[in-house]
């Protein structure tokens, strides 16, 4: 995993998809492939009012990430210093090992460059000192920047404030 990570307070997003929009203004990429992807759930009824939720799907840069392995010219790397999972695009053949290996549909096909590519979280900003720009662009500041700890955190005082909210009392 890496140091950090992109946290998403689901009950603040509302699936207009300006996450993804910066993501690809900033990454160049095309039409088709999303780096991070909002994915609908729903409609269902909640206290007989129809509800959507949305779920922000990133790269998780795993722990030990199959991607990784499945690379055969080692194109897929996981960068040492902060667990960064990125492809090396000048290593990269375009064999889609990757594609094949990863459980989460990260890596995509771009079909301009005969490559994969996939979210990096904005490597270049991060260098720069900047946030991801999924996080700096989402309208409802429903994405943060954040460690796991932090992430754990913030899912255990979301939870805990649904429960006092929802006491007898």
């Amino acid at each position: 995993m890496s140091v950090y990570y992109i946290y998403q307070d689901q009950r603040r997003c509302i699936g207009c998809r300006a996450c993804e929009i910066h993501c690809k203004t900033e990454n160049d990429v095309p039409i088709g492939p999303r780096f991070g992807k909002i994915i609908p759930v729903g409609p269902k009824i909640v206290e007989n009012v129809p509800r959507m939720n949305f779920i922000f799907m990133p790269c998780f840069h795993c722990e030990k990430p199959w991607c990784v392995v499945a690379c055969p010219t080692g194109a897929m790397t996981k960068r040492e210093m902060d667990g960064l999972v990125y492809v090396q695009d000048e290593l990269c053949v375009g064999c889609k090992s990757c594609i094949t290996a990863c459980p989460w549909g990260v890596p995509q096909w771009n079909k301009d460059t005969g490559k994969v590519f996939k979210c990096h979280y904005c490597k270049h900003r991060l260098d720069a000192g900047l946030q991801p720009a999924c996080v700096t662009g989402c309208t409802t500041n429903a994405l943060k920047w954040v460690t796991p700890e932090e992430a754990s955190a913030l899912k255990r005082e979301r939870f805990a404030k649904e429960i006092a909210e929802n006491l007898p009392y």
